[in-house]
């Protein structure tokens, strides 16, 4: 069942970015001392009591750890979904089909030659401590990233170009531009608490996971969190659309998948994302559960090191110097069987890879011409390599000019099923080649990834309706400062060409031109082989349908629950009249209340530690 979004009175809470990491759960703003802390939790002291005394509990399982609690800090998907449920933007997407909606600002305005905009800050939006949020907390938040650095870690992108940031009243904000901006209705930027977070001194180590409830104005609050344990929230019920229905949203960590699915067969949790077509197809004839499949939001690829490199010009890292050459990597390309990867590994549910953004988002999807097609060719990929001068060996081993032979690593992720599979492919196709691949499978990928030690990783990013942010993260500006600094950065890549493309569509109004740059830079990434897009998933998850009554997809259309583009799944959800949580909020195992119609596959977090670096743990690091 679908619940239709009111348009105001109700209570939609703009579902994270991506419930995946991608879904759900709460971004931290609790701040500082605790002085500061104690008025602050006043006003939901007796929410977090409400907890414990029973009630509907929506419980999600999910599997991978929050890098931070600081929404200046956050970039994996689960951390950035959970912020959308804490804290509101300036707008937020329509559940029918992604267009602009008001958020925490209910009307802009662009000045003629679009460098000046206004927001009206809506009056009936409080943070959960009692006080009212103002332009002047927004104002704030945008400053705060424009001067420090650390508080740009996140989401620096969509104030670079920021010129100045003012509250003129507690109720307009006004944003003055360098240069036309074409995300300004889209500025994906959790809006904190500027009496709680300006007491905060280093920002690239306030970690804001230490003092609960965490103040925010989103339509939950934040109430406690155990490192891969649990993550709770309760409703916010003062959020101007109105109260989420459960009583306890509840994300508990499970680091194995089938532990999750026997979970919610036996009714401890309502809802896994990220199944596997085995896992889907098990669960479709058990009583009371429904499994959802849906067109997703992320692409599945191969990332190559392109030489880790840093702003001030320093290289870092061990990647195999042969990855640098572009014969190598349209090698690699051109042995990736794509509709074997789609048919075997997902067993049809997903699309065959093409261009950077998924087919959901239509207006920016891309594919190659055939004459750019880089189809599955083994024999073309043969002769390239031959050409290029990488000979078989006696062994009928792959080696280069200098006697050294392609042998390479891909990072693997140990959670993902999928990342198993097809490394065991790649290890087959790239062997015909003379080419040795080591599938190297970790908890965390993080610290090499961001350390430049890999030669190839498996990647995967959601997008967004406004797909400038994942663009923005293979731009020369997001490379970090120096080898000890944290950078947004997916692969450390820089391309004059691709950032002049970047440059000109982050200027462009005209959403036809806009498009038609956008798909320029994706041919751009294709051609130069840093990136080998295989497929777009689907979104495979299950929920029980003992436990939830109804909930909004998104879009409504053969949409998904889990990693939505807004709040709209957890805050609509109501639960059915059995629906009761077994009350026990230490050790977090409620029988929850979920459910989707939709779905969107991604596995959220626990919760994990802030290393001042970004951190890569599964393939839902960022939505």
């Amino acid at each position: 069942m679908v619940t239709k979004v009111p348009s105001r009175p109700a209570a939609p809470r703009r579902l994270l970015r991506l419930l995946l990491a991608t879904g759900v759960a709460a971004t931290a703003l609790s701040a500082v001392p605790q002085a500061a802390q104690a008025s602050a939790a006043a006003p939901v002291a007796q929410a977090t009591a409400d907890a414990k005394s029973g009630g509907a509990t929506l419980t999600v399982a999910v599997s991978q750890s929050i890098d931070s609690l600081s929404p200046f800090l956050a970039q994996k998907l689960t951390s950035t979904s959970i912020h959308r449920l804490a804290y509101e933007y300036l707008t937020n997407y329509d559940a029918k089909d992604a267009r602009t909606i008001p958020g925490l600002a209910t009307a802009w305005t662009p000045s003629a030659d679009k460098l000046t905009w206004t927001y009206t800050i809506r009056e009936d939006s409080k943070w959960s401590d009692g006080k009212p949020a103002t332009a002047e907390d927004a104002a704030w938040t945008f400053n705060k990233m424009m001067t420090d650095p650390n508080a740009a870690t996140a989401n620096g992108s969509f104030t670079a170009n920021f010129k100045k940031v003012t509250a003129t009243d507690p109720r307009t904000l006004v944003i003055e531009l360098k240069k036309p901006q074409a995300t300004m209705t889209a500025l994906d930027v959790p809006i904190v608490p500027k009496h709680v977070w300006e007491k905060v001194g280093d920002f690239s180590k306030f970690n804001n996971d230490q003092q609960f409830p965490i103040v925010g104005n989103g339509p939950f609050v934040i109430t406690d969190f155990k490192v891969d344990q649990y993550i709770k929230l309760k409703p916010n019920k003062t959020f101007w659309r109105g109260a989420p229905k459960f009583d306890e949203l509840v994300f508990k960590y499970y680091k194995d998948g089938d532990a999750a699915v026997a979970a919610l067969q036996k009714g401890e949790v309502s809802f896994v994302p990220n199944l596997t077509p085995a896992q889907a197809d098990a669960l479709k004839s058990q009583k009371n559960i429904k499994v959802n499949d849906a067109p997703g939001r992320r692409f599945f690829a191969i990332a190559t090191n392109p030489g880790a490199r840093s702003q001030d010009g320093k290289t870092f890292g061990n990647g195999h110097k042969a990855l640098l050459d572009p014969a190598v990597r349209k090698a690699l390309f051109l042995a990736v069987d794509r509709t074997t990867i789609v048919d075997k590994v997902f067993q049809g549910h997903a699309v065959e890879g093409e261009g950077y953004i998924p087919p959901r988002f239509g207006s920016y999807f891309w594919r190659p011409e055939t004459a750019q097609k880089r189809a599955y060719d083994p024999a073309g990929a043969e002769k390239v390599l031959d050409a290029a001068g990488y000979r078989k060996n006696a062994e009928g081993k792959r080696v280069g000019k200098d006697g050294k032979a392609l042998d390479f690593r891909i990072l693997c992720h140990a959670t993902d099923p999928n990342d198993k599979a097809i490394g065991k492919y790649l290890q087959e196709w790239w062997g015909k080649l003379g080419i040795g691949l080591k599938v190297e499978c970790l908890d965390s990928v993080s610290d090499p990834w961001v350390k430049g030690d890999y030669d190839l990783a498996f990647d995967g990013w959601s997008v967004n309706p406004d797909p400038d942010y994942v663009l923005s993260i293979h731009t020369c500006g997001t490379l970090p400062a120096t080898p000890k600094d944290s950078g947004a950065t997916d692969n450390f890549i820089c391309d004059k060409e691709f950032d002049a493309l970047y440059a000109q569509q982050a200027v462009e109004y005209d959403a036809a031109k806009r498009a038609d740059l956008v798909k320029r830079m994706q041919s751009r990434l294709y051609d130069t082989g840093y990136m080998n897009i295989m497929a777009y998933p689907n979104a495979l998850e299950a929920y029980r349908t003992d436990q939830i009554k109804s909930i909004t997809t998104m879009p409504e259309a053969a949409g998904n629950l889990w990693g939505q583009d807004g709040y709209w799944s957890w805050w609509s959800a109501v639960p059915t009249a059995s629906a009761a949580s077994p009350g026990d909020s230490d050790d977090s195992s409620s029988a929850g209340l979920i459910i989707g119609v939709g779905a969107a596959a991604i596995i959220l977090v626990g919760v994990g530690v802030w290393t001042a670096r970004r951190r890569r743990t599964t393939a839902d690091d960022r939505e």
